[in-house]
């Protein structure tokens, strides 16, 4: 009798587990995330244009439960991060994910049942980097590598290299050009321009 309880009671332990994403697996916990915006993407009930608001909320939500802005936000601005009041990481982290939410679901919505291989991941707490491939309709194979962050129970993407090219560096290549070409203040302008 001991056993069975003990038996149930760990099977609805890792149930309750699994039914809320936590998984100390960051490809699994990746894979959680993708599969979930997949399905939103799937959604005959928001495919018509006017339900194009709602969707983008949705995948925004769901981005934002396994993306770490802050950090991704820090590391493109690099040294120039420290410089910056409480005030105004706020604010660069506020438009940097605008910027990002704005740019990359236009291309997430573009989806059309590529399949997405999850090739695997390499853990050096608390880093980890996880290795996939997208192909396309086309078989075109596209590698796509996520760099992720412990953080508590969960792992956070706090980078996205796609087919060797990182994100963050891209980024902070072109905002470390504008502030030392112009202000800190101009590379602000520039992306409230961008996403507001």
């Amino acid at each position: 009798m001991r056993k069975c309880f003990i038996a149930f009671t760990s099977l609805l332990f890792l149930f309750l587990i699994a039914s809320r994403g936590y998984c100390s697996d960051p490809m699994q916990q990746l894979r959680v995330t993708v599969d979930k915006v997949i399905e939103i993407l799937k959604r005959p009930d928001l495919k018509s244009p006017d339900k194009e608001e709602l969707k983008r909320k949705l995948l925004g939500e769901v981005i934002s439960e396994r993306f770490d802005f802050q950090e991704m936000a820090r590391r493109a601005l690099a040294r120039h991060w420290r410089k910056r009041t409480d005030q105004e990481r706020k604010e660069f982290v506020r438009l940097f994910r605008k910027l990002l939410e704005r740019t990359y679901l236009r291309r997430i919505e573009q989806y059309s049942d590529e399949r997405i291989i999850y090739k695997e991941e390499r853990i050096d707490p608390p880093y980890a980097i996880v290795k996939t491939v997208v192909i396309t309709r086309d078989s075109v194979e596209i590698p796509i590598d996520y760099r992720l962050m412990q953080r508590s129970n969960d792992w956070k993407v706090y980078d996205v290299i796609i087919e060797g090219v990182s994100l963050v560096n891209n980024y902070r290549k072109q905002f470390d050009r504008i502030i030392r070409s112009s202000s800190y203040k101009s590379l602000v302008d520039r992306l409230r321009k961008k996403v507001e």
